[in-house]
């Protein structure tokens, strides 16, 4: 089988032309056009620290991404470091290689990897390799980086006791003529292309990069719409789900001549799925115009929310991937409603009281074993469908210098706020993740006890709030001093931001490489803020949170106090919203968008009723969503502290009987 004379575009650098030979074997018009080239940094003085450190035993475990990252790892470095007693020293300690590439790299000059892993040579693969026989608990594991960061990796390492080291060699450019780049970008966009072969994450980036620069970013998004997508591997179809791109296939094996053939093979079959899934949702789009309510008929276009979604895949095998709260969270049709409650472990359960009665609130919360038993026993005596880790918001800032003590009848106290500018140069980096070490045990610990159908959520803090109540000092009504910081415009508002989210993103991708199968970010003094404060003030830093944590891993972010923020809650195609009770939920979706999920938002109050009273509320909130996929049943707040636990297993049991639907 062969293309037939498809249009075959390509983003192919290093190979571009066997790229385009290899499209031409196979009967496709080639339309190959280089996206990036590797650029050393030069003079690169962190890599001769490294160096050196490997040569003194610093650094016993060495990990190699890329062939050509090592390269450049010896070339900038050959001039400061004798270079034959940095090879002596990678010969002495544990290399690993990502794969083919770097081994060969190592073999060129007379090394040969101590291990290299295997295929399809994903950081997942790297993780599972170690935990197969790589003893690297407190030992230094020096990493060789791409142009960027993956956090995912760096936290798995963590996770596993490691102290990560990283190495930048290169970054990633694009190539010194752009013209091929602009052509194919503009013609995808046109529709003039029919295949698109990805073989890196760092096309898809570069592209969208040149996209945005012509002012095409739309209408290249409709025309990959119409384009099927072949990608080379899992990292780069992380990459194309994370930027909202969809995947069509992917070869039996990561390799480029696997790559053309297999899609020259499927092209016929592939072009016609994607011709219905074009169809499909011109259809899909028809009908909900013909049948929009009148006040949505008036609404301009430019305001009105994405009418159809396309489920978003499932990141890994795990059993709990199948429940119905991850596929809810995913977009998927499910056949009830999944419910779970915000603080369904709490001081309203006679079994947390007994726990609780023994010890400090932070004594119980670095417990890794009784922070287990509490949840678990919540999630079998209410009956929910997900478990979130027994936690608080504020430990994160103990490490960060903060002095924290939960006051009996006050609540949390910060005893050394910071309120200036020059405050903010005393709030330390999360530099040692590892000091939180007890939050990633718990996460380890709850998921070994929960039921493997359970998926268990992990969360944060919001960088308002931590912020707040940093600044604060504890619980506020007015905000005034952290508002007089937010505007001073003398660079701490920023400078704790960063550190805070810098802070976030470490902290909840540790959790998800500790067993997480989501996270949540709560924000709940934001709705103190405008929408114009949130977006000037908040929104830059949670867009970097929603890009830094591990990508098509679900995203909950939940602000409560001003209905207004809800749009700007929506992040990615992975994040879900969620909805406090002050609005109904009907509207709070419309304004959200109807591609993004949702969670909530009965009032928390009504768990103070009767059963009667709770079910027929539970019926109110079903009957607004109806039968659309991505809603999950919560409170709109945390379960109250005077709540019956009888009333909460009868509002999950209404749900769960109410929200059933016809086959």
């Amino acid at each position: 089988m062969t293309f037939s004379g498809l249009r075959i575009a390509s983003l192919e650098s290093r190979r571009a032309a066997d790229m385009t030979r290899l499209i031409t074997k196979f009967g496709g018009e080639a339309f190959v056009s280089p996206s990036m080239r590797e650029v050393p940094i030069e003079p690169n003085r962190p890599a001769i620290d490294f160096v050196y450190r490997v040569i003194t035993g610093e650094i016993p475990i060495v990990i190699f991404m890329t062939g050509v990252g090592f390269r450049y790892l010896l070339k900038s470095t050959e001039k400061h470091v004798e270079p034959q007693r940095f090879l002596d020293s990678l010969s002495d300690i544990t290399t690993i290689c990502r794969g083919p590439k770097p081994a060969a790299a190592m073999r060129e000059v007379g090394l040969t990897a101590t291990h290299r892993v295997p295929e399809p040579n994903t950081w997942r693969d790297l993780l599972k390799m170690i935990d197969e026989g790589i003893p690297i608990a407190n030992q230094v594991v020096g990493v060789q980086e791409y142009g960027v960061t993956n956090t995912s990796l760096i936290a798995g390492l963590e996770a596993r006791g490691a102290i990560p080291e990283t190495v930048r060699v290169y970054g990633w450019e694009y190539p010194e003529d752009t013209g091929p780049l602009e052509s194919n970008v503009k013609e995808i966009a046109a529709g003039n292309r029919d295949i698109l072969l990805l073989t890196s994450a760092h096309q898809v980036v570069n592209m969208l990069r040149m996209a945005e620069s012509l002012n095409l970013t739309d209408a290249l998004r409709q025309g990959l719409h119409r384009t099927v997508i072949v990608s080379i591997g899992p990292t780069t179809s992380d990459m194309l789900r994370e930027s909202e791109i969809h995947v069509d296939m992917e070869p039996s094996h990561p390799k480029m001549g696997h790559l053309v053939s297999e899609s020259a093979r499927d092209s016929a079959t592939l072009m016609e799925k994607r011709r219905d899934v074009v169809k499909s949702s011109a259809v899909k789009f028809q009908k909900a115009v013909l049948h929009m309510e009148e006040d949505e008929m008036a609404t301009p276009h430019s305001q009105r929310e994405p009418l159809t979604r396309e489920p978003i895949p499932a990141i890994d095998e795990h059993p709990s991937q199948d429940s119905l709260f991850m596929k809810t969270c995913r977009g998927e049709p499910t056949p009830r409603t999944p419910v779970w409650l915000m603080r369904q472990a709490g001081r309203y359960m006679q079994e947390y009281r007994s726990v609780r009665s023994q010890r400090t609130f932070l004594e119980l919360c670095a417990n890794p074993t009784l922070c287990s038993e509490v949840m678990c026993t919540a999630v079998e005596r209410l009956g929910v469908d997900a478990a979130i880790i027994f936690s608080d918001l504020l430990p994160i800032l103990v490490p960060m210098g903060f002095d924290l003590e939960f006051v009996k009848g006050d609540g949390p106290v910060i005893h050394n706020p910071v309120r200036t500018a020059s405050d903010i140069d005393r709030v330390k980096p999360l530099d040692n993740p590892q000091d939180l070490g007890f939050v990633y045990e718990t996460v380890r610990q709850t998921r070994k006890d929960l039921p493997e159908a359970i998926p268990l959520i992990g969360f944060a803090g919001a960088p308002f709030t931590l912020a707040s109540y940093a600044i604060e000092g504890g619980g506020s009504k007015q905000y005034a001093a952290t508002k007089q910081l937010m505007r001073a415009n003398d660079g701490g508002w920023s400078a704790l931001m960063d550190r805070l989210t810098d802070a976030i993103i470490v902290y909840l991708n540790e959790q998800i490489a500790a067993g997480a199968q989501c996270v949540q970010l709560f924000d709940s003094w934001a709705g103190c803020l405008s929408a114009a404060d949130y977006t000037r003030f908040v929104l830059p830093w949670m867009k970097r949170i929603i890009a830094g944590v591990t990508p098509g891993v679900p995203l909950i972010n939940f602000a409560t106090g001003n209905p207004e923020l809800l749009p700007l809650l929506r992040g990615d195609l992975r994040t879900v919203v969620g909805v406090d009770w002050r609005i109904d939920m009907k509207s709070a979706w419309k304004r959200i968008g109807h591609d993004i999920s949702v969670q909530g938002n009965m009032d928390p109050t009504v768990l103070l009723t009767d059963p009667k009273t709770i079910r027929a509320a539970a019926q109110e909130l079903l009957n607004e969503v109806g039968a659309r996929p991505g809603h999950i049943f919560n409170l709109g707040h945390g379960v109250m502290q005077t709540t019956p636990v009888d009333n909460v297993i009868a509002l999950v049991r209404a749900v769960q009987e109410l929200s059933i639907r016809e086959e």
